[in-house]
């Protein structure tokens, strides 16, 4: 039979996967080593159970004990795995710029969570790292983790992922691209293919707000570099013991928002749901690809899955917010017609004067109004077919031939979106403005709008 006896028994070995759409535009090729197949769905995984092994080696970590570790998520969901197969609790900080999902997974696999303020110097006692520390030495038979400086991190990689990409391009990688933050990943791996082949570029991404690549090129920590982003998992607002600066050719740095789409985009045109820094990793080289030519194999890595982030990069509402996502709404649709009134008919009114109203303004659809609330709508296509049956409906009253009202949605929604409202039996919706007033939004509006 074949199995694994545990669920760490599955950790490594991740694929590769060449890229196509995104980096249609580069003259090389890409291979991405997606390291969501990892039971934790991260490469955390790897250098998790590696520091818990050396920790335990060391004498460290005695069992019935707590693991204590500062994690923005991914790191804390391996130790939790570990934990659950090794025995021990887990008491995780992480902050508060980091999504509901990944603190909702943690506390899943039965980590104690604390979430503590982002924008705050590490050294504040409010930050995730002082919290973390302080809990150590309060925490009794407990180990704190210290993925930054713990060098177990980068030798996790040094073992496992620099072989595995070694063995998968069959030494022919000439770039290791990483989106970093520990300096595990990008120190590790890197060290192990320069070993290898001396002229393998590697070249980290760093998040503008970050102060690595600032420390990269002139070795001086400029807390001026320092300031609050989005983008998580990568940056520092400081230089962790894992970073080997000697084994990094190049530091390039990538917008928040850049970032997103780019995360986004690698979802939809490759099938690949990946988390924000491997938007981060594509931004990044595409800003690089001068420095690319045909016969290059670029190695980038896919440090985790995209169910971490659908409350945020994947939520379009998110994007919209913070002004990531170029989408056209219904308030653009509103504004390109320059304020017109919108037209109504009353409910007591006669139905041929909802006709000759439809004629001279020449529209199909009018909302049926009652002491300024709309109550009804009228269409030209349900009337026709009325019509047809009951010449005489001239003279009835609106209210006793309309239909249900136009569906109301908020002006911020994508226009894309509105077909789950505007169909063959509903030709309409309506919104209100920032005043109050409302406004009508038809199939036409919506196909001139896409149409610009």
């Amino acid at each position: 039979m074949k199995y694994c006896d545990n669920i760490l028994e599955t950790i490594g070995n991740t694929p590769m996967i060449k890229l196509h759409r995104v980096t249609a535009t580069l003259p090389c090729t890409v291979l991405a080593k997606v390291e969501f197949f990892n039971p934790g769905n991260s490469i955390k995984d790897r250098m998790a159970v590696k520091m818990v092994d050396v920790a335990e080696q060391k004498g460290l970590l005695k069992p019935g004990g707590t693991l204590i570790e500062g994690t923005s998520g991914n790191t804390g969901m391996g130790l939790a795995l570990a934990a659950i197969i090794r025995g021990y609790k887990c008491i995780f900080t992480t902050t508060d710029k980091q999504s509901k999902e990944k603190v909702d997974i943690l506390k899943a696999v039965g980590a104690e969570v604390i979430v503590c303020p982002t924008n705050v110097e590490p050294e504040d006692p409010r930050s995730y790292y002082s919290v973390s520390k302080r809990l150590a030495t309060e925490v009794p038979n407990s180990f704190y983790v210290n993925q930054y400086d713990n060098l177990a991190n980068r030798d996790a990689h040094y073992e496992q992922t620099g072989p595995e990409i070694w063995e998968q391009t069959d030494g022919k990688i000439t770039h290791l691209v990483v989106a970093t933050g520990t300096g595990g990943t990008v120190t590790g791996t890197g060290k192990y293919l320069k070993e290898k082949n001396p002229a393998i570029k590697v070249w980290a991404i760093d998040s503008y707000g970050s102060l690595l690549k600032k420390y990269f090129e002139t070795g001086v920590i400029d807390m001026s570099e320092v300031y609050p982003y989005i983008t998580e998992g990568i940056g520092e607002d400081f230089v962790p013991e894992n970073y080997d600066m000697k084994v990094i050719d190049k530091f390039e740095k990538v917008t928040d928002k850049d970032a997103a789409v780019m995360a986004r985009r690698i979802t939809k045109e490759e099938g690949i749901f990946v988390g924000y820094s491997a938007g981060s990793a594509i931004a990044g080289i595409l800003q690089l690809k001068e420095n690319l030519k045909p016969t290059d194999v670029v190695v980038v890595i896919f440090h985790d899955h995209g169910s971490r982030y659908v409350g945020k990069i994947y939520n379009d509402q998110w994007m919209m917010e913070r002004g990531f996502l170029d989408v056209k709404t219904v308030k653009d649709v509103i504004n390109g017609r320059r304020n017109q009134p919108l037209v109504t008919i009353g409910a007591d009114e006669k139905v041929s004067e909802a006709i000759a109203r439809m004629k001279k303004y020449d529209i199909e659809h009018i909302p049926v109004e009652k002491g300024g609330e709309m109550i009804g709508a009228i269409s030209e296509n349900g009337l026709f077919n009325r019509l047809i049956d009951d010449g005489n409906l001239k003279d009835a009253l609106v209210k006793q031939v309309m239909q249900t009202s136009f569906p109301l949605v908020s002006q911020d929604t994508p226009i894309e979106k509105l077909s789950v409202y505007i169909n063959r039996e509903n030709g309409a919706v309506l919104t209100k403005d920032d005043s109050g007033n409302h406004h009508i939004v038809t199939k036409y509006d919506i196909i001139q709008a896409l149409g610009r």
